[in-house]
């Protein structure tokens, strides 16, 4: 199967996360599925007794119980009747953390940062929703955040879907918070699982109380999506700079090599701090770029965590 052909036909606008040749998605799946094994369905052991498949203990038969758990020969050898307890089994519930701000529609060279999210968003629902585990996608951008709540298999993928095709209009400016999105998950994601972000990581550095909170209970991955132009002015003279959230615009004139020297240090500067931030609560993080191939690097680092 293509992931990008879940997508619908390419356009310029719009020109998708790219060919996925099939090999390298059946080897994402693996490194996915290795990055999720100890937790998927039947693999992940819960500390409450109810329905499943694995035998917790044997004890003598109490008023009420099901007379299906009986366990004969216990009960044949102990001259009173026994029941089976087995250990709850309890699906896995992944939730993608989905940024649809302004700028994530940005991209100036192979594709739009956008485009390589859905195809990271789409590896991870492929992968998260197959054995009856669940998958739930909050969406962020200038507004409140959007929740999906949890679901299995095709439902799952249709929400994820449905979630991919939500980006905020290029005219509805508004500064992002990711914190309230991660506090917003905190609020929603009560049963520990695997917290994947997806975002540019664009704005203030709001999110780290809210995803301190959240590593509490949940496995977290941060995946961070740039494109080239962000890091560096070409020299093309005067040019008008845009924020496409808050919508604030700065004149700037690209041939002062000096100007293209400081915006490179400060671009770097804001990039590596948010790299720090990350790596001191302890949160596995990869960088994708708009240019050339994403799968490839999104692959290893599911590998390196595995």
């Amino acid at each position: 199967m293509r992931l990008g052909s879940l997508l619908g036909e390419p356009t310029p606008e719009r020109p998708g996360p790219g060919p996925l040749p099939p090999e390298l998605l059946r080897a994402l799946q693996v490194e996915v599925s290795r990055r999720l094994e100890s937790a998927l369905s039947g693999d992940y052991r819960s500390s409450r007794h109810g329905p499943g498949t694995e035998l917790a203990q044997v004890r003598p038969y109490l008023p009420g119980d099901d007379v299906r758990q009986i366990e004969w020969n216990v009960t044949a050898r102990m001259g009173e009747p026994h029941v089976r307890v087995q250990l709850a089994e309890r699906v896995l519930v992944t939730w993608l953390v989905l940024d649809t701000s302004a700028s994530m529609a940005f991209g100036t060279a192979d594709r739009r940062k956008a485009d390589v999210a859905a195809g990271v968003a789409l590896g991870f629902g492929h992968v998260a929703t197959r054995r009856g585990n669940r998958l739930g996608v909050v969406t962020f951008g200038a507004g409140e955040p959007t929740v999906l709540p949890p679901s299995q298999g095709r439902r799952g993928l249709l929400g994820l879907l449905q979630a991919l095709g939500r980006e905020d209009d290029p005219g509805d400016a508004g500064p992002t918070s990711l914190g309230h999105a991660l506090t917003t998950v905190g609020a929603v994601a009560r049963q520990r699982g695997i917290v994947a972000i997806v975002s540019d990581f664009r704005g203030p550095l709001d999110w780290r109380t809210a995803l301190l909170r959240i590593l509490d209970r949940q496995d977290v991955l941060a995946v961070e999506i740039r494109d080239p132009r962000e890091q560096e002015l070409a020299d093309v003279g005067e040019i008008w700079l845009v924020d496409p959230e808050t919508g604030r615009e700065v004149r700037v004139d690209t041939s002062s090599a000096k100007l293209r020297e400081q915006f490179a240090v400060a671009a770097a500067e804001e990039r590596s701090g948010v790299a720090r931030v990350l790596a001191a609560i302890g949160v596995p993080h990869v960088v994708l770029s708009t240019r050339g191939d994403w799968l490839r690097p999104f692959a290893a680092f599911l590998g390196r965590r595995a």
